[in-house]
């Protein structure tokens, strides 16, 4: 059974800058090729950090908060100064590099990650995107959301065979737009609930439908633990 890697789908063609890359060349970068974040890197390729949209906006957003005591930002940039979300607001809104701009450390993935793994890290953090990185930290690639979307236009051919295979022919697999649908007859109950668990953790699949059966429900047998 094959497993979609995160080398399978990033992109190598990467948009970044250096440390001492300035606003402007940030900005520029961000514009140019429609993006809204690039990793921060060393001198050595390094990733240390990504500067995003939201870290640019922070000098717009903080640039008159000292200028008087009747002035007000917007609400929007109060509760992310107050709140932290984007780091310290006011300092990134004095930054002139991307050093001082990004947020850091970043989080980033390696190419032989899982893409499931992948996902669950930009959902953990609440990032769009994720570096790529090799044994040393260097940059070799990113991955976007959008990337991670590739999984699921897999060929229901190749689905079907990965789950097959998964479940070592002891089920009748069909496969339609993604949809994986089981029927047959297993001895224990444990043993259909299984054959679902594995179908749907195989990458591409965007759902499945159980028709199983069974002869005996072990699960039913099981003891119950617990009382009053």
């Amino acid at each position: 059974m094959s497993v979609q890697k995160v080398e399978n789908v990033m992109t190598t063609d990467v948009a970044a800058v250096n440390e001492n890359a300035s606003f402007h060349t940030v900005a520029e970068l961000l514009i140019s090729r429609g993006i809204s974040g690039v990793p921060v890197l060393d001198d050595d390729n390094r990733v240390l950090g990504v500067v995003s949209e939201a870290d640019l906006l922070a000098k717009e957003e903080f640039k008159e908060r000292y200028y008087g005591d009747d002035y007000r930002p917007p609400l929007r940039a109060r509760i992310r100064h107050s709140a932290g979300s984007e780091g310290s607001g006011y300092r990134k809104s004095l930054g002139e590099t991307a050093g001082a701009l990004m947020t850091s450390p970043a989080r980033v993935t390696t190419p032989d990650a899982a893409v499931v793994t992948a996902a669950r890290l930009m959902d953990r953090y609440g990032v769009k995107r994720l570096p790529v990185v090799d044994a040393g930290g260097r940059l070799v690639g990113i991955v976007s959301r959008r990337d991670l979307i590739k999984v699921f236009l897999r060929l229901d051919e190749e689905i079907e065979r990965d789950v097959r295979e998964a479940l070592r022919g002891r089920a009748d697999v069909t496969v339609n737009d993604a949809v994986v649908t089981l029927t047959g007859t297993y001895t224990e109950r444990s043993q259909a609930v299984t054959a679902v668990h594995l179908a749907e953790n195989i990458d591409g699949v965007v759902a499945v439908h159980d028709e199983l059966s069974w002869k005996h429900d072990d699960i039913a047998d099981l003891p119950v633990w617990g009382g009053a």
